[in-house]
């Protein structure tokens, strides 16, 4: 990138490292919460379909996208649950479909999955962010 075009590539919080930190914590309490109910031996709470928001507001935008797209792929909208992780300048974002939805998501070959992490590189990169995009039954 030549130094004329004024463009610079930084995360909004690049000034406030303990915001990173912060996140990283609320995801381990998280887990957690889940190694928990798994270690009483009781059944584990239903996944709930829908976006499981972060309170960051560029993750969540990336999560809805995300949201959006396979929303407008499956037969049951309400069938799928998102979940979205920061690392860092790293969102890693989780789509858990139903099995019989798999093939709806991802596409002959893998290229409706391929097209959604491009979508979602080109939107996170827009926010100074880098994304993943995992799908799982």
């Amino acid at each position: 990138m030549d130094e004329g075009s004024g463009l610079t590539m930084t995360s909004e919080n690049a000034q406030d490292p303990t915001d990173e930190q912060d996140d990283l914590d609320d995801v381990e309490e998280y887990d957690d919460d889940i190694d928990d109910a798994s270690d009483e031996g009781e059944d584990a709470e239903p996944l709930v379909p829908g976006v499981a928001t972060t309170g960051d507001p560029p993750i969540d935008d990336l999560a809805a996208f995300v949201e959006f797209m396979v929303s407008n792929m499956v037969e049951e909208p309400d069938s799928f649950r998102v979940v979205p992780e920061r690392m860092g300048t790293t969102v890693h974002i989780k789509v858990i479909v139903p099995e019989e939805e798999m093939g709806r998501v991802i596409g002959r070959q893998g290229r409706i999955a391929r097209s959604m992490r491009t979508l979602l590189t080109i939107a996170a990169s827009r926010k100074g962010l880098r994304a993943s995009l995992d799908i799982d039954s």
